[in-house]
């Protein structure tokens, strides 16, 4: 599995918004064959950064970053953000979440 963790650093005009301008992206993604999670989160620390979490199958993420709705992302959205997003993208594996077993929940 291909992990990925970006963190999109906001126009401070647009955080509010933000989850609405990336909505379609989203639901194309999460759409993709091989996607097995595309989530966003928002940072408890700066309220203009959101936290992406996605996953792929090994053989799904070149589809993903060649489909159009990907295109169409990289060259709309970067007006609404602060800096180049950073990244962490790693293979792993494994094919799921695992249980957090020190806090495990009887």
């Amino acid at each position: 599995m291909i992990f990925i963790v970006a963190k999109w650093p906001v126009k401070p005009e647009f955080a509010e918004e933000w989850p609405d301008l990336v909505k379609d992206f989203t639901e194309a993604t999460r759409a993709e064959p091989g996607n097995k999670w595309f989530e966003w989160s928002r940072s408890l620390e700066d309220p203009n950064v959101y936290v992406l979490v996605e996953a792929f199958d090994d053989d799904a993420a070149e589809a993903h970053v060649t489909s159009a709705h990907f295109t169409t992302a990289t060259t709309e959205l970067p007006k609404y953000l602060q800096r180049t997003p950073d990244i962490i993208n790693f293979s792993l594996e494994q094919d799921a979440w695992s249980q957090l077993g020190e806090m495990a929940v009887d």
